[in-house]
């Protein structure tokens, strides 16, 4: 591993990296709004159920698999079916085809086709040559920043409890990653099912902050 491979990594999984993911809250707005999440304790909780039992966890073996060097366009598919609402599959393929064109852009290539996160992160992830399992922990790392900045504004949360949501997400974080890197097509799950209903009702929420 060489740092210039996880810098790479970084990059790519941060705020900054032109994939629009400040834009969209995964049904997080609505959940907010229902008075489901009104607090740091709600947040982690709420984010810790995703992580494991959400789309946290399947596109974490998506992820993995794609890594592997399974079929983009089987994983691709499958990652499409996943998706629990018309927001959720707009959510992972407007920010999986931003990544890949911003990376074609860093590299000169074309522009790609309409593609899911987490298997658009795979084809750039796999030519750095870095631990599967750190991979999908910087992978899982950047989704839950992205929802607790949601949260610091729409709450709202102070920083301070927004990074300590943050840090004691750490430890699912690894646990997940760990089991993630070995998992197949079989293990994939879902059972977050207010997430996937929040993100529902989210179509129709009459004054909206975010896409999702």
């Amino acid at each position: 591993m060489t740092a210039s491979a996880l810098l790479s990594l970084v990059q790519w999984m941060s705020p900054a990296f032109p994939t629009g993911a400040f834009a969209y809250s995964h049904g997080l707005e609505q959940a907010i709004s229902a008075g489901e999440v009104r607090d740091e304790v709600g947040l982690r909780l709420w984010l810790s159920d995703i992580l494991s039992h959400g789309a946290g966890w399947n596109d974490a073996v998506l992820l993995a698999r794609g890594l592997a060097g399974q079929d983009a366009d089987d994983l691709d598919a499958t990652a499409r079916a996943l998706a629990a609402s018309a927001e959720r599959l707009r959510e992972t393929l407007d920010q999986g085809t931003a990544f890949a064109r911003a990376q074609a852009q860093m590299m000169g290539g074309e522009d790609p086709e309409e593609i899911a996160l987490p298997v658009a992160v795979a084809q750039a992830a796999r030519a750095l040559d870095l631990p599967r399992e750190e991979i999908i922990a910087v992978f899982l790392h950047g989704f839950a920043s992205n929802l607790v900045s949601c949260a610091v504004r729409f709450v709202p949360l102070g920083q301070a409890q927004g990074q300590r949501v943050l840090a004691a997400l750490h430890d699912d974080i690894s646990r997940i990653s760990a089991r993630a890197a070995h998992a197949g097509l079989d293990d994939l799950a879902g059972a977050a099912f207010r997430a996937d209903l929040g993100s529902m009702l989210h179509e129709t929420l009459d004054v909206r902050i975010f896409k999702t």
